[in-house]
């Protein structure tokens, strides 16, 4: 893909993942134009004291909010490529503000889809996690009906050049609310906090997820739901490398949570392909044709990817490597 060509706008773009994939493509890619929309002007104003958006930068910052079609159909105009950050994630606000959730992660994604179309925008890919597979909380229903509306938007599109794809995966290591920079926090106070020591978790960097989405964007075809290959982690396991020395406090599990966490589902494994680096879980629909992929290998009858099942686990030098990569206070 000649990104060089390429106009490219990421929605939530001042999250944690906008911010690492801006400095990806501003380092090795070089968009013709890269614009960053979200509704936070002051986090606007911090991530432009870092990618500045002077008249020799490709960067330009938008206000808007993905409730809005209209603002989105603005600023799609002339844009190749749409990546869907914007979201709702924290499990208990969710919960607590369901109406907002909806509007955001289920209404949103429609808007960008539908403006997406309208706007002759070629590609879409937006951003779902392991919380949409057997949802057992509102985020992640949200989640599973946001990915559902990508997969099927591709039949709105008909004769357009429009795709809609999805990349799914796991927790992000010091994303901002995860439990990396919780731990820290509470290790000052000499002890943390542990639902349960059972618990597994999917786990990658913001640099692999942000660098996962680049790859998915120029492979996909539509219809997709890209799940990358990544180890897992035991709760435990990140105490030891966090606060070795500190005191755990089983506090058990929190409403909404689940003791371990689905990427594909058996289910959707009967139209799972696999390759080197993901699974890509293909749409079972009249309008997809079945010559894409057809270099990957179906996976085995009854194939889960959960993170209790992982064969490729994290060792704990492996997690103090990647712990001390973060750039954490």
């Amino acid at each position: 893909m000649q990104w060089n060509q390429m106009s490219v706008l990421v929605t939530g773009g001042t999250g944690s993942f906008g911010r690492k994939f801006t400095e990806i493509m501003l380092k090795k890619h070089h968009p013709k134009r890269l614009v960053i929309f979200s509704r936070d002007e002051l986090k606007q104003h911090e991530m432009r004291q870092i990618f500045a958006d002077d008249p020799n930068s490709p960067i330009r910052y938008f206000i808007g909010d993905v409730r809005d079609r209209e603002r989105l159909s603005r600023a799609f105009q002339g844009i190749d490529i749409v990546v869907h950050a914007a979201a709702l994630k924290q499990v208990p606000a969710c919960e607590y503000n369901p109406f907002e959730a909806v509007q955001t992660n289920i209404v949103g994604a429609k808007n960008v889809i539908d403006a997406a179309i309208d706007c002759g925008v070629k590609r879409v890919l937006a951003i779902s996690t392991d919380k949409a597979v057997n949802p057992v909380n509102l985020y992640g229903a949200t989640k599973l009906c946001a990915e559902k509306l990508f997969v099927q938007g591709n039949a709105y599109a008909g004769s357009r050049e429009t795709r809609l794809s999805c990349t799914r995966y796991g927790n992000v290591v010091g994303s901002r609310g995860s439990v990396v920079p919780l731990f820290l926090t509470q290790k000052n106070q000499g002890s943390v906090t542990v639902t349960d020591p059972r618990m597994t978790r999917f786990w990658l960097t913001v640099d692999q997820g942000a660098e996962f989405v680049v790859r998915c964007i120029e492979r996909m075809h539509g219809g997709e739901v890209f799940v990358p290959k990544i180890p897992t982690m035991n709760i435990m396991d990140l105490v030891k490398v966090l606060a070795p020395e500190c005191q755990v406090e089983h506090i058990g599990i929190r409403p909404g949570e689940k003791l371990h966490e689905v990427m594909v589902s058996e289910d959707e494994a009967r139209h799972t392909v696999e390759m080197e680096d993901m699974y890509i879980i293909k749409p079972v629909h009249p309008w997809w044709g079945n010559s894409q992929w057809q270099g990957a290998t179906p996976v085995r009858e009854g194939f889960t990817y959960a993170s209790n099942l992982n064969p490729q686990s994290l060792t704990m030098v492996e997690l103090k490597r990647m712990v001390e990569t973060l750039d954490l206070p």
